[in-house]
């Protein structure tokens, strides 16, 4: 890879991971999950990369925007532990699809096999490291997650049911609703992307 080439990778890497570190602050709440899982649209500029530089600048981009979002956040580090890993998850299977099938059918093919991976992972992800780290970092009893969960509907048992419940259904819209908004922009902005 020339010099250029790989100038241009970082630039367009390092873009994107700033304008997906701005997209974390245009977080809103969505009707029937618990308050404290927001919606945010910060995985497009990484699934944006992975489709245009390949699925390594798409997580470099998830990693660039947790690591900055690191200097102010108020989850000692738990919620961008959850941010990256599930953004990884995402636009890496849909970057190597697209990469073995570089057409619009290989991006729709690799981007709902992204959104398929982060909704299904979310569940071991959340259960294993975000929700434990949550515990540990911010001191937030699993009692009280799972309380919140509860105000909503009341009969979920035990945090893996309010995972499978809420947080794989609003994983799957969130992947969904990221790669429509990508196929949206991806066409405008290829100039900005390619070189």
């Amino acid at each position: 890879m020339s010099t250029v080439k790989k100038a241009h990778r970082i630039t367009v890497t390092a873009m994107l991971s700033a304008v997906a570190f701005v997209l974390m602050f245009l977080e809103f709440s969505v009707p029937l999950v618990p308050g404290f899982i927001r919606m945010d649209l910060s995985e497009l500029p990484g699934l944006l990369a992975s489709f245009a530089l390949g699925p390594v600048s798409g997580m470099a981009v998830c990693l660039v925007k947790n690591l900055l979002h690191l200097l102010i956040t108020s989850t000692n580090g738990a919620g961008e532990l959850c941010n990256f890993l599930l953004g990884a998850v995402y636009v890496i299977p849909a970057g190597l699809i697209y990469q073995k099938r570089k057409t619009r059918k290989g991006a729709v093919i690799g981007a709902l096999a992204g959104t398929a991976v982060m909704a299904l992972l979310s569940i071991p992800i959340n259960y294993f490291i975000s929700y434990p780290a949550y515990v540990a970092f911010y001191g937030l009893p699993l009692d009280t997650i799972i309380g919140m969960y509860q105000a909503i509907r009341p009969s979920v048992n035990g945090l893996l049911e309010c995972l499978v419940v809420f947080n794989l259904p609003f994983t799957l819209v969130k992947g969904l609703l990221t790669a429509m908004i990508c196929f949206l922009v991806y066409k405008p902005l290829s100039p900005l992307l390619h070189k």
